[in-house]
């Protein structure tokens, strides 16, 4: 009798072991297993560019006026460099079905950034916080107005240009494409948000629209205090600034053109450009450019306004405050920006914090069929 009952105890002890054990298996089907399955193939997907980068990405930290001793002799490769940059990008544009044309931003052409001068017949579609300043001060200098005047004026560079350089309707735009030297200059779409980010909210000027910005994400994302105060420092931080952009992407709001995409902003698979510059490869591209058009006598490769700290510098510090479902929202926004100049999220991704809850990586993938409501530019 005492036997059966020790194998009766000895079979239910079993049997718990067994359910307790099946609930963790199953636990680890539906939750575990398909988030090791994630990094896998985001860290594949990420992190590799879609072809090699060798002739897309070699930086060059610490610019300067002077052109490099054998500019001249690596003329022919630098060139070579471009072409397959610019067919790499038609490539892109197809596989992405970019190239078709239709009613939204990504597939109606966007003149109003392109300035023309029809003079020297060069054409620059501008995209902020990618060399903007540097050419911008170019195109003015190629307009008539002196250095000198440049440089004691209180007037905003844009403002200057754009007395000189109308804005284009998509006709004139297309009429002056042929014959003329087109170009844009392209950025890491991450580095170039963090560089907005620091020169607009970070930095911003009192009493501006981008301090404005700023007090209005403080007062909606940072939690108050036990004593019903906001926290002390008046800027956003980076993650807050960051949770501000998801939601306003989510719910198809307006972005600054400071941190819009550069797909929506200059419709790159609308126009047959001749040159896609990189700010990786900015020193050796601008001396292509200038050779190219003529004016080596006239304009010089630079790059100005980078008196706040090289942003390539910076991304551990401010990218480390975002958790890896964060970076990976803010890669589905920036897609197209990263598939079509073959740019990666390697050294963003891995300096993440880690999400405590799997599921928010799941959320940031779906981020990626989300649509926006609305691309409009706030110019």
């Amino acid at each position: 009798m005492q036997l059966d009952e020790m194998t009766s105890k000895r079979k239910k002890h079993l049997t718990s072991w067994k359910v307790v054990r099946r609930c963790v298996m199953f636990f680890m089907t539906i939750c575990v297993i398909p988030v090791l399955l994630f990094l896998m193939v985001t860290t594949e997907n990420y992190m590799r560019p879609m072809r090699s980068n060798r002739f897309f990405l070699r930086p060059q930290l610490g610019y300067t006026d002077k052109a490099h001793p054998k500019m001249s002799k690596n003329m022919t490769a630098i060139g070579n460099r471009l072409e397959r940059r610019k067919q790499f990008l038609k490539r892109a544009c197809k596989n992405l079905g970019l190239n078709l044309h239709g009613n939204d931003t990504l597939h109606k052409p966007n003149p109003w950034e392109f300035l023309v001068n029809t003079k020297y017949r060069l054409i620059w579609c501008n995209i902020f916080k990618a060399a903007s300043s540097s050419w911008m001060y170019n195109f003015n200098i190629l307009a008539g107005y002196s250095p000198d005047f440049l440089k004691k004026t209180k007037q905003v560079a844009l403002n200057l240009a754009r007395q000189k350089y109308p804005r284009q309707s998509i006709e004139s735009l297309r009429k002056a494409f042929n014959g003329s030297l087109s170009f844009l200059i392209v950025r890491h779409p991450l580095e170039r948000l963090l560089s907005g980010y620091r020169d607009k909210i970070e930095h911003a000027l009192p009493h501006s629209l981008h301090k404005k910005l700023g007090n209005q994400i403080i007062m909606k994302y940072r939690p108050l205090t036990v004593t019903g105060k906001s926290r002390r420092t008046k800027v956003p931080t980076f993650e807050e600034f960051v949770l501000y952009l998801l939601d306003c992407v989510k719910n198809g709001e307006s972005l600054d053109m400071h941190w819009t995409p550069i797909v929506e902003f200059c419709t790159p698979c609308m126009f047959n450009f001749d040159i896609v510059a990189h700010t990786e490869t900015l020193q050796e591209d601008q001396e292509y450019l200038i050779y190219k058009a003529g004016l080596q006598d006239i304009i010089k490769p630079e790059w100005k306004n980078s008196g706040k700290g090289m942003t390539a510098q910076q991304v551990d510090k401010y990218y480390s405050q975002l958790t890896r479902a964060q970076i990976l929202q803010l890669y589905h926004i920036y897609r197209y920006d990263f598939e079509l100049f073959n740019y990666t999220l390697t050294g963003y991704l891995n300096v993440g914090i880690m999400d405590k809850d799997p599921a928010a990586l799941l959320d940031a993938i779906n981020m990626k069929d989300l649509t926006r409501k609305s691309n409009r530019v706030v110019r």
